[in-house]
């Protein structure tokens, strides 16, 4: 990593003396320079990012400057009006959701949401909903379905919330449910994984038509800690437990849990957001072109025949 913050550093020293240089022929000769380091800076990137392993993956789906559901919501939609409540228990923020524009048509969006310090985090308890969470899901997933609204989750969790509290309000049984409500609906519903895509706390809101991965996501049934602790007895072993558990992007496509990889910027994401978001936005709207050529029964249809296709052995 020292290579490349040098040659970040160094480029953002030009940058800076360039807008200050008035001595004729610096500022061309600087902006050569600038060229040369940010040529060396992608190669090591390249470099980098050609040996990732699982582990590794993982680091970088949780890292925290990695864009989240609002700040593609931001990006990408228009006219969001957040809807809160479960309608039976209290809010959960660690999901948002409401309708919002997507160019020229309404779709229902829902999306976990991490936070970026301690007090975010606290409020949306780092992205793990608790059953109310679910159940405000399935309030809006009803809503979609009376509206004719499309559906579009983004998914970003380590897990569903694991607490006591959770358990005894029936944490398994409100997952359970809005995955069930996402197979009745009749309209399209498209799931991007954004960040992590863990345990049931995933799948819960990712029982869609189409499901899209980002590049440098992850997709497992359990975080590689406790696959460790469980298998090994040791977290420690999260590495082996992450190689084991296939939870890259590659991988998921190769399984047939996903539909397609959307490409990111050089260097991750949080690298340029805003290049991220285009590209999630473009797997969005190729997904809803082609689920709107089906009807609702066919578009019911193919959801079902889609999961139930997953871990078919040929003979």
């Amino acid at each position: 990593m020292k290579p490349l913050l040098d040659l970040e550093e160094a480029i953002a020293q030009l940058k800076s003396a360039i807008v200050r240089e008035t001595e004729p022929g610096k500022q061309e000769e600087y902006q050569g320079r600038i060229e040369g380091y940010e040529k060396r800076r992608d190669n090591v990137l390249d470099i980098m990012f050609s040996r990732l392993g699982p582990w590794e993956e993982v680091l970088l789906a949780r890292a925290d400057p990695r864009p989240y559901t609002l700040d593609y919501v931001s990006a990408i939609f228009t006219d969001f009006i957040e809807l809160d409540g479960d309608r039976r228990a209290g809010a959960d923020h660690a999901i948002v959701a409401g309708p919002a524009m997507l160019e020229d048509r309404p779709v229902m969006l829902l999306g976990h949401q991490k936070g970026r310090n301690l007090t975010e985090r606290t409020f949306r308890n780092f992205a793990m909903a608790k059953p109310e969470g679910y159940r405000k899901a399935i309030r809006l997933f009803e809503m979609a379905e009376r509206f004719r609204l499309p559906v579009v989750t983004f998914v970003d969790t380590p897990a569903a919330d694991p607490g006591v509290e959770s358990e005894s309000r029936g944490i398994s049984e409100a997952i359970a449910a809005s995955m069930l409500a996402m197979f009745k609906l009749t309209v399209p519903t498209v799931s991007v994984i954004i960040g992590e895509g863990g345990s049931g706390g995933a799948i819960g809101i990712a029982a869609s038509n189409k499901v899209l991965m980002q590049e440098h996501a992850v997709y497992s049934v359990i975080p590689p800690e406790g696959c460790a602790a469980i298998l090994w007895r040791d977290p420690a072993k999260k590495d082996k437990a992450a190689a084991a558990l296939r939870l890259t992007s590659k991988s998921a496509l190769e399984l047939g849990l996903v539909d397609q990889v959307l490409p990111e910027p050089r260097g991750s994401a949080y690298r340029n957001p805003l290049e991220a978001a285009e590209t999630v936005k473009d797997g969005i709207l190729e997904a809803l072109s082609e689920l709107d050529r089906l009807s609702p029964q066919e578009v019911k249809a193919h959801r079902y025949s889609r999961f139930r296709s997953m871990g078919a052995f040929l003979a």
